[in-house]
């Protein structure tokens, strides 16, 4: 594949994008919600296919197919179980979008907050979320980096790779804030899995099919196949990486403001639909290119390769492959933008209002606006180390933000939760997760990925049972949230 060829498929993608953002454009949006939630009248297809985008990122065609790659059929078990998990949507989902229209809350965090009345809680989980979620726009960035490096020999740098995505993401953020970055998505989507189901089935045929590919898988290296195969899938392993991933529709602060934006309940229940068939097939999908680039090239030193290394190859004509390649692009690209924007109103709504008193709407959007590139530059930064195994840090950082599940199953589900209970299930859950990460990751042996969660759960329960909740508050705010059909549809 010539350098060429590569350039000229992102200056297309990059120009075909931009076309699409500036389309989106409705005026200047002169309030948070409308900048960052998209005034809460987004339908639900294109709410699908964002959210499809934004979730299914980098992660799968590079990370996911890396994963396989160094561990075999127990990498689709561990992304089974996380969409799984998007089942909680079906859940939480008309909750979420009930009590953000009755309120008006632009963040999960802020919901919180008032859930358990209690700012201190919104400022915590904010505070949290920043610590967990750069490294996590970091790992997009990387994919980026490794993709473009690998598809070209090495002639893209992995420094210009990351720095593409990382203006990219600011852009598309500033151009008309979420609506753009939703209607990107949607495009950005339909090249993710067209491309890659059309691809993949191309490299298993030249490989001699779906069962040429896994009679030779089985004969020269059947430990792939079984669990724990390589002894990569341990069942703490595997456990410590999935429970925190199944939880990710609800505690990753990008996918759940989602929830507030939908238009309708029948806008949300069709985003959950085509979002689960979208996931289904590109699971699959990125499942079996790693199982045909362990074929094609079974002695890679970088499991994160295997995707780049297999689009560049004599298997895929090059068109195709740039194709694929812009796919991913545009998926570690959605992803990251998404991020900044969460990121960015969490900061502005939940810890610059918090810490200052000043919550005049008009503010909060200009710092909200201020903040994004700040947050790009440090996850720009975070991705510069290059660590290895994209989906591995992916989940390191599903581990911190997965300590917010106790306080928000909470808030719709048990009254007797209290402000000082979530607080310490956030801030001793992080003591906890750090602590472990800072000396060695086991206690009892077993992994922070299967202790956080109980451990914030314990002290949770245990210190609410232990302090006075504000009953009247959260039977109200449950009431609205238990009834979504009885909100006023208007924001």
């Amino acid at each position: 594949m010539t350098l060429s060829l590569v350039i000229w498929g992102v200056v297309t993608y990059i120009a075909l994008s931009l076309f699409v953002a500036y389309l989106s454009r409705r005026g200047p949006s002169s309030s948070m919600s409308d900048y960052f939630l998209g005034g809460r009248k987004m339908g639900g297809v294109v709410s699908a296919l964002s959210y499809s985008a934004t979730t299914y990122s980098a992660f799968m065609m590079v990370g996911l197919a890396g994963l396989t790659y160094r561990g075999g059929v127990g990498a689709l078990g561990f992304e089974i179980i996380y969409f799984a998990g998007v089942s909680l949507v079906a859940i939480f989902g008309p909750r979420f979008w009930a009590v953000g229209r009755k309120y008006g809350f632009v963040t999960p965090y802020e919901m919180l907050g008032n859930r358990y009345s209690n700012r201190g809680v919104a400022l915590a989980a904010g505070l949290v979320s920043l610590v967990f979620l750069i490294p996590y726009s970091a790992v997009q960035l990387a994919g980026v980096g490794y993709l473009l490096s690998g598809m070209t020999d090495g002639a893209i740098p992995f420094g210009v790779g990351i720095l593409v995505a990382t203006v990219l993401a600011i852009v598309f953020s500033y151009i008309a804030g979420i609506r753009s970055v939703m209607w990107t998505d949607s495009l950005q989507a339909v090249v993710m899995i067209v491309a890659a189901v059309l691809v993949t089935g191309l490299v298993v045929s030249k490989l001699g099919g779906f069962s040429a590919m896994f009679d030779t898988i089985s004969e020269t290296r059947p430990e792939m196949l079984s669990v724990p195969g390589t002894g990569f899938f341990s069942f703490t392993t595997f456990l410590g990486l999935t429970l925190p991933w199944a939880f990710f529709s609800i505690s990753n602060p990008q996918v759940s403001q989602r929830l507030f934006m939908p238009s309708s309940l029948g806008a949300m229940r069709q985003m959950l639909l085509i979002f689960l068939c979208f996931g289904l097939i590109y699971t699959l999908v990125s499942v079996i290119w790693g199982f045909a680039a362990l074929v094609a090239f079974p002695g890679l030193e970088r499991p994160d390769l295997a995707t780049s290394v297999l689009l560049s190859s004599d298997l895929v004509p090059p068109v195709l492959g740039v194709i694929v390649m812009i796919g991913i692009l545009a998926a570690a690209v959605s992803t990251i933008d998404s991020i900044l924007l969460t990121l960015s109103s969490i900061f502005a709504r939940d810890i610059y209002g918090n810490l200052s008193g000043d919550l005049t709407d008009k503010r909060l959007l200009l710092i909200g606006k201020l903040v994004i590139p700040v947050i790009s530059l440090l996850a720009l930064v975070f991705a510069w180390m290059e660590f290895s195994m994209i989906a591995i840090l992916s989940v390191a950082a599903s581990v911190g933000l997965v300590l917010m599940v106790p306080a928000t199953i909470g808030a719709f589900f048990w009254r007797r939760g209290t402000a000082a209970g979530a607080l310490a299930s956030i801030i001793g859950g992080v003591i906890f997760v750090v602590t472990m990460y800072l000396t060695g990751n086991s206690l009892f042996g077993l992994n922070v990925g299967v202790l956080g969660l109980p451990v914030a759960t314990l002290l949770f329960v245990g210190i609410s049972l232990a302090t006075k909740p504000d009953l009247a508050h959260a039977d109200a705010f449950m009431k609205v949230a238990a009834n979504p059909n009885a909100t006023n549809p208007s924001p």
